[in-house]
């Protein structure tokens, strides 16, 4: 049996990210689960560039302020104890917009890990 006591202070922040990543998964070396902790600054994204996931499903828990999560359909704006669940194939932009009051703190977790998000360029429709 494998047990891990994690605290993200104690994480190492994860090299070429557009804001704060704590990684539990790496941290932990789990298999099939991406497990994150994000801080990001009023102005940073989530996550490096506009994309989506083939297969990947998509959790992502507000844990203070606001995350603000542009799709095709618009902004949605994920206050603190809220949840934005997110479907393969459903382009996303995670960001804190640069009038923010503060940083932004999310939960951020998906499966399958490795499913590498591919740009969207919502442009191109």
């Amino acid at each position: 049996m494998g047990y891990h006591h994690l605290d993200p202070e104690e994480m190492s922040p994860s090299p070429d990210h557009p804001c704060d990543r704590r990684s539990f998964a790496e941290a932990a070396d789990l298999a099939q689960l991406a497990a994150a902790v994000y801080e990001l600054a009023p102005g940073e994204q989530l996550s490096t560039t506009y994309h989506y996931h083939e297969r990947r499903e998509e959790l992502f828990y507000v844990l203070a302020g606001e995350l603000h999560v542009e799709t095709p359909e618009g902004t949605s704006v994920v206050g603190a104890d809220e949840t934005f669940v997110v479907e393969p194939e459903s382009p996303i932009r995670p960001h804190n917009p640069d009038g923010a009051d503060g940083p932004a703190r999310v939960l951020g977790v998906g499966a399958p890990k490795f499913d590498i998000g591919r740009q969207y360029d919502p442009d191109s429709e």
